[in-house]
């Protein structure tokens, strides 16, 4: 994939947001102003130049299919979209559900299996006194999406990590014998907080 920076994509959704085209209104009325007229103009040079928008004779611009086959064509696979997405820039669950524009289950479903598969990481920020989950990229997912561009989302499969269904029930049992356990109340929160982390990784 030919890399996209995070002002090329504000871009690019922009135009699907638009249903394909946008033009000087819609960028005055989008969050794009914030970066200025001449950033924005360089942009749009740069992704024209990558053939990634095409000129219209009323000023306004067209996403190309070359664009749309990044993140919103049905030849890519909803895991392979997060990846991409998070290659670009960390994003909320939120804004992943919002860029990609699929069915907010599967998008859930295939984010969770990625973690559990160790390509990506979840980290709990605070904003606005909210806890906010966001998804970021890890060497092993830009590794596997790195190798898309050369063999194909059709060779490259994401195993579905599935846990016991006991699980759960054998690490909250262990979790209730160590908070019983007569030692140092220091070195049992050490503990019981290394579980808590397992849980985490684990989704459970």
């Amino acid at each position: 994939m030919r890399k996209l920076g995070t002002i090329d994509l504000e871009i690019l959704f922009l135009a699907i947001k638009e249903n394909g085209t946008f033009d000087e209104n819609d960028l005055e009325n989008s969050e794009l102003k914030r970066y200025g007229v001449g950033k924005i103009l360089d942009t749009l040079a740069s992704l024209r130049d990558r053939k990634f928008i095409s000129s219209n004779s009323d000023g306004s611009f067209s996403i190309t299919k070359v664009a749309r086959e990044i993140l919103w064509s049905n030849n890519v696979p909803i895991w392979g979209k997060i990846l991409r997405l998070l290659q670009i820039k960390a994003h909320s669950l939120k804004q992943i559900i919002e860029i990609i524009r699929m069915d907010e289950d599967k998008i859930k479903s295939e984010i969770e299996n990625l973690r559990k598969n160790q390509m990506i990481l979840m980290s709990p920020q605070r904003k606005d006194g909210k806890i906010i989950r966001i998804y970021e990229i890890l060497p092993e997912g830009i590794q596997r999406i790195d190798k898309t561009d050369t063999d194909g989302f059709d060779k490259i499969k994401i195993s579905k990590m599935e846990f016991n269904k006991e699980t759960p029930d054998i690490i909250n049992e262990i979790t209730k014998e160590i908070k019983q356990l007569e030692i140092n109340q220091v070195k049992k929160d050490i503990i019981l907080n290394k579980i808590k982390d397992l849980k985490q990784k684990l989704g459970i």
